[in-house]
């Protein structure tokens, strides 16, 4: 009777702590019960392919036998060689010719690639320093890209990391020129020749206002090479390109889904120097169409402000939530609602306030709005949150924030770490296993909960192809984790099996990368990340950002399985 009495104690505490843990053998068939957890496969709108970085230079790791036309591109190298023998570079990897133009058609008229000197007169770099006003849109659907530029044009030290300054038209000049984008987790220097495609002498795509000013132009043409084309720019989601400026963590929102804290996000964002845009969902009749407010539908915009603004009316004073937007045209086409260029309501705002956030009322394609106008009008908020190395001393200094970070590779693998998602539960636990700690809670969260910032990318750099390879399907699941549970490693197909989820990717879906925002409280706890299907070969890099200070390992997984 005694045992009897034992083994019920135990496992009514075993179904407390662990709904299940392995070792409980014939007590988890009187306690537990199966966790029936579906997963649901999303397909993308529009498909990307990953791009290859097989010729890029990695920055920071050495490369041997380099030479002006070898396999991995150095800047240097090519650069000291052109001047050397007098001549101006011409990049067999990215040539001046259709197909770096287009992939799936020829061009509907004669493309001419001419060299900034042949374009404009005295071509320069930068003329007079440079602003989110030098990013113009030209006839490539990139306005994506755009946005991301403009923002990038907010902070000198993530530019200038992005686009090396030291480069000209005079000094050294061999027709050469080199950017840096963030890729799978590294850093690499895309080298371009400046051949650049135009139409009637005229730049066909990115722009700046001043004729003679070439820096956009080229950075996008690096891009471009990144992605295989400039066609493959067309239609992608501008935190896709933040990410590639800086290294950062994107999350996106549906607005008619708005979290009721999104305002306090969004701030806290700008505390963080993110970068943001949003959009419009697009007319299907209709490219690009305007709406009777101005606002451009499927078009991408950034946001360059979030601030509660200082309102005082004849019957009262307070403060209101404002958001400032920019239309990666530069022109007229901007909000012409409350709060839009010289109306009413600006009366009411205290000359200080104004001058203190920068207000104009220029055709610039620069606006503001309220907050509730954003919700009401725009469809979709994109936040690419910073990674740590992203703020500079004096930043920290002045009161702006940063995020902990912890980021770990990883790699699926056919018959050992390919386990496939929850809906394969025989396999599930066999994919790769990370624990994180929290500890401290945010500051000021009334309930105690720390933020949570979860992201896993794909990454291609087994490719041989200069076009990469389609995304794999792939999201990830969250498991709470009891102090004894910590202790077995990794979790098997019990603990699977009798525990549910904490927190998933929104979808898994066949993006470079599934993101989600959580709120949990401290503690232990276990991410799975893993293909739809099993059995599908990747790799990965999975990173976890939060307000306070996160602890992330990775768990050692030996075991071998057949399908």
């Amino acid at each position: 009777m005694d045992d009897l009495k034992g083994f019920l104690r135990q496992a009514g505490q075993e179904f407390l702590n662990a709904a299940g843990e392995a070792a409980m053998g014939a007590a988890k068939d009187v306690v537990g019960s199966v966790i029936n957890e579906i997963f649901i496969k999303k397909e993308a709108d529009t498909k990307r392919v990953l791009p290859s970085i097989k010729n890029m230079r990695v920055l920071g790791e050495k490369s041997s036998n380099l030479g002006p036309y070898s396999e991995v591109q150095d800047y240097e190298t090519i650069l000291n060689s052109c001047i050397a023998s007098g001549s101006l570079f011409e990049d067999p990897m990215f040539p001046a010719a259709n197909e770096s133009l287009m992939f799936s058609r020829r061009p509907d008229r004669h493309i001419e690639w001419l060299r900034p000197h042949e374009i404009a007169e005295n071509p320069q770099f930068f003329v007079e320093g440079y602003s989110r006003f030098d990013v113009q849109q030209g006839e490539l659907g990139d306005c994506w890209l755009l946005a991301a530029t403009a923002n990038l044009t907010q902070e000198s030290n993530l530019f200038f990391r992005v686009i090396p300054p030291e480069q000209s038209f005079e000094e050294n000049y061999a027709g050469i020129f080199h950017f840096r984008f963030w890729q799978y987790g590294k850093w690499v220097d895309v080298i371009i020749d400046d051949r650049l495609p135009t139409y009637n002498g005229e730049l066909m795509y990115m722009h700046s206002t001043e004729k003679n000013e070439f820096w956009s132009a080229l950075l996008e043409k690096a891009y471009a090479k990144l992605h295989g084309s400039y066609e493959a720019l067309k239609g992608g989601s501008t935190c896709e390109a933040m990410e590639d400026f800086t290294g950062g963590v994107s999350e996106w929102y549906d607005l008619k889904e708005a979290p009721g804290n999104l305002f306090t996000i969004l701030q806290k964002a700008a505390d963080r120097n993110s970068m943001m845009g949003c959009s419009i969902e697009p007319d299907p009749n209709v490219l690009e169409a305007e709406t009777p407010q101005g606002l451009i539908r499927g078009h991408a915009y950034s946001i360059t402000k979030v601030c509660m603004i200082d309102i005082v009316t004849p019957n009262r004073q307070g403060k209101i939530p404002m958001i400032r937007m920019r239309n990666p045209w530069g022109n007229e086409a901007e909000w012409n609602g409350p709060w839009s260029d010289s109306s009413p309501e600006w009366r009411y705002i205290p000359e200080e306030q104004k001058a203190e956030i920068g207000l104009t009322f220029d055709r610039d394609g620069e606006f503001w709005m309220s907050f509730q106008d954003f919700l009401n009008h725009f469809d979709r908020v994109e936040i690419c949150n910073l990674s740590p190395d992203s703020l500079t001393e004096d930043q920290q200094n002045s009161g702006k924030r940063k995020w902990e970070m912890s980021m770990y590779e990883g790699e699926w693998t056919p018959g050992v770490t390919a386990g496939g998602c929850r809906n394969f539960l025989d396999t599930f636990w066999h994919n790769p296993q990370y624990i994180i700690t929290l500890v401290d809670p945010d500051e000021e969260d009334e309930e105690g909960h720390c933020t949570v910032i979860v992201a896993l990318m794909q990454k291609n750099r087994r490719s041989k192809r200069n076009m990469g390879m389609e995304c794999l399907t792939i999201g990830f699941a969250i498991y709470s984790l009891t102090d004894r549970e910590l202790e077995n490693r990794p979790q098997g197909l019990s603990f699977f099996r009798y525990k549910s989820s904490v927190g998933r990717s929104p979808h898994f879906i066949n993006t470079r990368e599934v993101c989600a925002r959580f709120k949990l409280p401290p503690g232990h706890y276990l991410i799975v990340p893993s293909t739809f299907d099993p059995n599908e070969e990747g790799e990965f890099i999975i990173r976890v950002f939060s307000e306070t200070q996160n602890n992330m390992e990775y768990v050692e997984n030996n075991n071998e399985f057949e399908y």
